[in-house]
């Protein structure tokens, strides 16, 4: 008997492929065929997400049959993806593509539900969901308390920096969202942005990388079909959360010896440092926002008068290259910390060096990925947010889990502002010493601990994710037989 396919459509970064790929071998345990749906525009230039959709297509291959991956043939011209205006734009230009292939694949006979990226449902939906009748739902990459506050941004009116009260988050200033959001309703930005939200309203569902025990209090919100706004004139969809979906980066001791030649370097350095010693600096991936020179700078100074063991990845300024930026390095840097620094360039295997004994802390830009990766490994962090919805994760991280403190001085500014906001060596330098030395450090590490330890149930047998997901395949099982 053929077993019964569920459709995947992943967004066109890699923060948001790495997930819905572990999201399929969830669904794969259940005893279901998964097709991943794949628009390759960006790889081109994010060797990232490029590297990440080899790997997943070299693993199927391999060891899971049950999971086939489809590129959708390229469109011409393709617009820049620098706005959610360009995305949302080009994922509309693949709406032939993706009808095309869910009809290759049989439509509702073959195929018995779409899992849509978020951003991507606005303009999926009407092919999946009203031109073919297949269940679609979508997958929110981010956390529950960021899902919360984005369904009521279409109902949001602001003034200046206004504390936002929505229930289940903490209160937060509007500056947190992002800031292009609540500056002008009249823009493209904010039209697209808000149809994008009310289409996830359309959805049959809405799964949710979290699980129930990290954010109870949205969690419990997201669940009262009351929760939105009297405006919006409708229901909550059904919230799933199936988190956390992350890889776990785990090397056992046989993977390392075969592996010794092939292992990153900096796996290979953290493997000669005490237990808990070493604080890890990673800020994204290879395509994500960068540091400027100047905040370079203060984040070398910090680091050296900090005295602690540390990994930082670096990568270049805007418009820079790797060749540069040993200059951007105060003179003699690399020399005065040479043996308990390492300074490498520009990627790293985030997931295993957090997962190594030797990481103490970890100093992140807030994507949800790199939190979630952080608690399942016990790791606490230093938060420093930089784009999209990292202000309100880092509210969430530092006031609602406590799982890190907050770097101070990152404040968004737009590019004819100044950029954002330059943290200062003294603040860099007094929150590793923080989290590393005090006794409020070994709370922020038992509390990240306790969280770990949750982290790992939720998937185990009888744990709130497993039991999420399965009615979220009954869901589809029930809307098959309809």
């Amino acid at each position: 008997m053929k077993p019964k396919t569920i459709v995947l459509y992943p967004g066109l970064y890699v923060s948001h492929f790495v997930p819905m790929m572990q999201l399929a071998d969830a669904i794969l345990d259940h005893g279901y065929a998964v097709a991943v749906a794949l628009i390759d525009v960006t790889m081109d230039d994010d060797p990232t997400f490029a590297a990440a959709v080899r790997r997943g297509i070299a693993t199927a291959a391999k060891a899971k049959p049950s999971i086939t991956f489809h590129k959708l043939p390229r469109i011409k011209n393709p617009p820049a993806l620098t706005s959610i205006v360009g995305y949302l734009e080009t994922v509309r230009r693949y709406n032939d593509h993706l009808r095309e292939f869910l009809l290759r694949s049989g439509a509702r006979s073959g195929v018995h539900a779409v899992v849509v990226d978020a951003p991507s449902v606005v303009e999926a939906l009407d092919v999946v969901t009203r031109e073919l009748g297949i269940p679609a739902y979508s997958f929110f990459a981010s956390n529950a308390s960021a899902l919360a506050v984005f369904l009521h941004l279409p109902w949001i009116r602001v003034e200046g920096d206004a504390t936002l009260d929505i229930a289940g988050v903490p209160p937060m200033p509007a500056s947190h969202l992002m800031p292009e959001m609540l500056e002008d309703p009249e823009s493209e930005t904010y039209a697209a942005t808000t149809r994008m939200i009310r289409a996830t309203l359309d959805a049959d569902g809405v799964l949710v990388n979290t699980f129930a025990s990290l954010e109870s209090r949205a969690v419990r919100a997201l669940g009262d079909p009351r929760f939105l706004p009297r405006a919006a004139h409708r229901e909550m969809p059904p919230v799933y959360c199936v988190g956390p979906l992350v890889v776990l980066g785990k090397e056992d001791d046989d993977e390392r010896k075969e592996n010794c030649s092939a292992r990153h370097e900096c796996l290979v350095w953290l493997d000669e440092q005490p237990d808990r010693s070493v604080v890890f600096l990673c800020f994204g991936g290879t395509g994500a926002v960068t540091h400027t020179p100047e905040q370079i700078t203060e984040i070398a100074v910090g680091l050296e008068n900090s005295g602690h063991r540390f990994l930082w990845v670096l990568r270049p300024p805007r418009g820079g290259n790797d060749d540069d930026m040993v200059a951007l390095l105060p003179h003699g840097f690399l020399v005065r910390t040479s043996g308990r620094g390492l300074v490498v360039r520009p990627w790293a295997p985030q997931a295993e060096a957090l997962r190594h004994r030797a990481t103490g802390a970890f100093v992140t830009h807030c994507g949800w990925n790199s939190a979630l990766e952080a608690i399942v490994s016990r790791v606490p962090m230093l938060c420093w947010p930089m784009y999209a919805e990292q202000g309100m994760n880092k509210v969430v991280m530092v006031e609602e889990i406590g799982v890190g403190v907050e770097v101070a001085g990152w404040k968004w500014r737009r590019e004819e502002e100044g950029g954002n906001g330059v943290v200062m060596a003294d603040e860099v330098e007094g929150k590793i010493r923080l989290v590393m030395e005090s006794e409020e450090g070994e709370r922020l590490r038992s509390s990240v601990a306790a969280h770990g330890d949750a982290a790992a149930v939720a998937w185990k047998d009888g744990g709130s994710s497993r039991a999420a997901l399965s009615l979220l395949l009954s869901d589809v099982d029930a809307r098959g037989l309809d």
